[in-house]
């Protein structure tokens, strides 16, 4: 089992649109029983794999241990992908961390889904707190999306700080050039400053997700984007596979 965070303390960078679409690529592309878990109070990672929110505001009682977290969890309509979805209680969910005191809650529980799951990612809420301290304990590998712009490289410095305060055993860390768009002198800039980093294109194809409340490999397979998340998906997996 290995755990995969996508995470970046800036919002709107593609984050949740990334998670559920690695998701569906480590179900479909390496046919591995695969768990996304979102994390992030807006639900948006649910949601683009066509989950509906439960009535019940339920989504941390499971770090209280007071609910088996395989009872939340819904399957969606791929074969292989389960979610857990969040609902509007995870708002709440650093000050529970801090009340129950045990550093790696998040890990212990997410060792507990692996038992069934091969894969889990985490769509992380863009935190800089006891959440985010969890997320990065937890982690085998972190995900960092960044749109080419000076504050997406100061970012990505925050996440690297993050990890090496929280963890002495370091996670890789894989920053992704996220809504790329070549036409522009500063992505372009960007993609050649960083040739090695994986990219995601601005696309709408990308956009159309939560219109559709697909994946892009499920309702566009041959777009470039759907292309993309597929090699970032490789490129995971290789990442993973060097794991000591």
């Amino acid at each position: 089992m290995a755990v995969v965070a996508v995470y970046s303390v800036k919002g709107g960078v593609g984050k949740t649109t990334m998670a559920a679409n690695l998701a569906w690529c480590s179900a479909e592309i390496s046919c591995r029983s695969t768990l996304l878990w979102d994390l992030d109070a807006s639900g948006g990672a649910s949601f683009l794999l066509g989950v509906e929110p439960r009535k019940k505001k339920v989504a941390t009682s499971v770090f209280a241990l007071e609910r088996d977290p395989e009872k939340l969890i819904r399957t969606t309509g791929y074969r292989r992908l389960d979610v857990l979805p969040a609902d509007e209680t995870i708002r709440a969910l650093e000050n529970q961390f801090m009340d129950i005191g045990k550093r790696k809650r998040l890990a212990k529980i997410a060792a507990q889904l692996g038992k069934d799951y091969e894969r889990i990612i985490f769509d992380c809420p863009p935190v800089l707190n006891e959440t985010s301290a969890q997320v990065v304990r937890a982690a085998d590998l972190i995900i960092v999306p960044l749109p080419p712009s000076p504050l997406s490289a100061r970012a990505f410095d925050r996440v690297v700080e993050e990890v090496k305060a929280n963890t002495s055993r370091h996670p890789p860390i894989l920053p992704v050039l996220s809504m790329l768009d070549l036409r522009r002198t500063l992505h372009r800039s960007a993609r050649e400053e960083n040739p090695d980093w994986p990219s995601i294109p601005q696309a709408s194809a990308a956009e159309q997700c939560a219109v559709h409340q697909q994946p892009v490999g499920a309702f566009a397979p041959r777009s470039p984007a759907a292309r993309s998340f597929q090699h970032l998906w490789t490129a995971i997996e290789r990442k993973l596979a060097k794991r000591k």
